[in-house]
This record gives structure tokens, sequence and C-alpha cells, in this order.
């Protein structure tokens, strides 16, 4: 390992100024190029720990460079209260990027009267937000997965989101406001074609890492690895962003060795005990998805499957898509869900 490289914990976003954030080279540029056009709309859908936070923070930060207002808003951070409940909801999202923006709340003036609460919504962003604002503004909407469940506020806030992006067809002022939507379940939502934001604007889907990246995050973890060692580790763990890490900081700190990485990988011991026990644990809780993934580790081919229980598996990084089948994403859930689901 080189003395120069400072090692950083493989935990969650990628910091701006990491040296262990790889690019996607086009599909940077494609996010950047974008971003910049009025009325913009961004679809960054990946299964978890694939990099879209990251890559959501950095079309925000290009957005800063440009001289835009910026602002990010994880609906993790909704309770359960205003998830049921429109008007709730609604307010929640206007006080929210209002504090972002450090601009004082002002619901109490603009929630008034008997307008609809997608109308008062609009009428905050409209009369407020935006026209306080002289620079455009990026808005990076983050885990709105967790809206599909409530069908109803789902249904209306994205057919808000899709309203606005309409709008911004011939409203100066919608031209501002520039939307990036992340999330990695897929949009089960029923939604009208024409009010769906989720079959307009730029599409992307972040694939794993290939070859010529991951042995480019070899090199920035100090490590002089051959291509057989490369070889091995994906082979084991794909090119997923999180897992691959995971591992070469582990080896960068000289707390494993590759070779026996590679040999307790698939069980409770080895350095993914914890990643995999939570996968098979929320597996557990479907029995519609134990069927599902006993059908694909069994296969050890592509497959296909319910289309429903197909998508589960992917929103969780678990399957590939190929065509219209499945198979397993590594060798390292192959080994250890057929093991721990008993299949021979």
């Amino acid at each position: 390992m080189l003395k120069s490289i400072t090692l950083e914990e493989p935990e969650g976003q990628v910091g701006l100024d990491s040296a262990f954030y790889i690019e996607r080279p086009l599909i940077e540029a494609d996010c950047y190029e974008r971003i910049v056009k009025p009325g913009a709309l961004i679809r960054i859908k990946a299964p978890r720990q694939m990099g879209k936070s990251s890559l959501m923070e950095r079309i925000l930060h290009h957005s800063t460079q440009q001289g835009y207002q910026t602002a990010s808003l994880n609906f993790q951070l909704a309770d359960g209260v205003a998830l049921q409940n429109l008007d709730k909801f609604l307010q929640w999202f206007c006080a929210s990027i209002a504090r972002k923006l450090n601009l004082p709340d002002k619901l109490d003036k603009y929630w008034q009267g008997k307008l609809g609460s997608k109308d008062k919504c609009t009428d905050y962003f409209e009369r407020y937000l935006l026209a306080e604002i002289p620079e455009p503004l990026a808005l990076g909407l983050d885990e709105v997965d967790e809206i599909f469940q409530y069908h109803q506020v789902a249904a209306d806030f994205f057919g808000l989101l899709r309203f606005w992006h309409e709008e911004a067809k011939n409203e100066p002022l919608w031209k501002k406001l520039r939307l990036i939507v992340v999330h990695s379940k897929e949009v089960y939502v029923p939604l009208n074609i024409n009010q769906s934001p989720f079959n307009v604007g730029l599409a992307i889907e972040l694939p794993e890492m290939g070859q010529a990246q991951v042995q480019e995050l070899v090199q920035r973890h100090g490590l002089q690895w051959k291509l057989e060692q490369i070889e091995e580790l994906m082979q084991m763990v794909g090119g997923h962003p999180y897992l691959v890490r995971v591992a070469l900081y582990q080896i960068a700190r000289g707390r494993i060795t590759l070779e026996k990485l590679l040999k307790d990988a698939p069980t409770e011991e080895g350095l993914y005990g914890d990643h995999l026990s939570r996968h098979l644990l929320n597996i557990e809780e479907d029995a519609e998805l134990i069927v599902a993934m006993v059908k694909v580790v069994a296969a050890n081919k592509p497959i296909k499957i319910d289309r429903k229980e197909a998508f589960k598996l992917r929103s969780m990084g678990l399957v590939k898509f190929h065509g219209n089948a499945v198979i397993l994403l590594c060798e390292l859930y192959y080994r250890y869900f057929r093991d721990r689901l008993g299949i021979s």
C-alpha cells in the first residue's frame, strides 16, 4: 500500500472530494449536459449501493458550478403520518425545500383557501420559491421509493412533478426548475401515462463497474495487483461498487488477504456476512420472494420468474436481467443462498 493513500470507509455516499469515486464518463457527461437545459428532468435508477446518491450529488455540484441554486431531499426523512396524507406530505415537501434553500417557512401564507393541496404546492413554488431566487433551481429527490407503497399520495405527487415538467415547456418561471429523481424499486404506482414523470426526461440506469474501472479502483487503494487477481475478485462479487470497495478497503488496510477473503466470502463468517444475512432476512419476510429466489439459485442460469418478484430481487441488487429472464448478480450470492436455502 502506498503511504500517500488515505483510505476511506466504504459506507454510504461517496464524498465529492473522494479519490474513490469512479466515474462512468458517458453517464456523468449526459447528466451534466441535461441538467443545464430548461425544465430538465433526470431519472436515476439502480439497485441499492450502486452509487445513485453519489451521482446525484455530483450533478447538483455541477449545477452549483453553473451558478444554480441547489437542494436535495431524502424521502426517508418523511414520517409515516405525512406519507399517508397528501396535504401533510406536500406541506412537508415544501417546508423541507425552503429550509434547504435557507428561506423562511411561509406555509401559513400560501396554504390558505379552498384550492386543493396540489394547487397550493404549485403556488408555493411558483409564487414563492421559484420567484424568490433569480437563478435556476436544481432539485435532487433521493429515495423516492419510500412513497411507492402509498399509492394515492404517490400518484398525486408524481403527477405533480410531471405537470411541472410540462409547464416548463411554455412557462419561463418553470424553466428554472431542474429535477433529479432517484429510486431503486420498479415503479408499481398506478399512473396515467400522461401523468407519470417516469416516462419523460433522461433515464439513467447505473450498471456494474467494468474490469477497467475495478482496476482503477484497485490502483487508487494503492494495491499493485496482477490482472488475475482482479479477475478473481470480480468472479466472486462482479462489478458491484460496494462489494468491490469493501474488499479493497480491507485488503489495503492489511486486515485480510485476497485468498482469505475469497475463501470465506460466501459465509456468515466472511467479510460480507452482515450484508448477506440482511438480504436473507428480507427475503424470508416474503413467501413469494423465497419461492422465486429458490428457483433462481437452483437454475444458476437465466430463468424467467414472476415479473414482480424479478423486479424486487433486482432492486435489492441480487439479480440482473438477461432479456426477460434473471440470473444472480455474482458468485457470492449463488454460493451463499444455495447453502442457506438448502439447495443441493
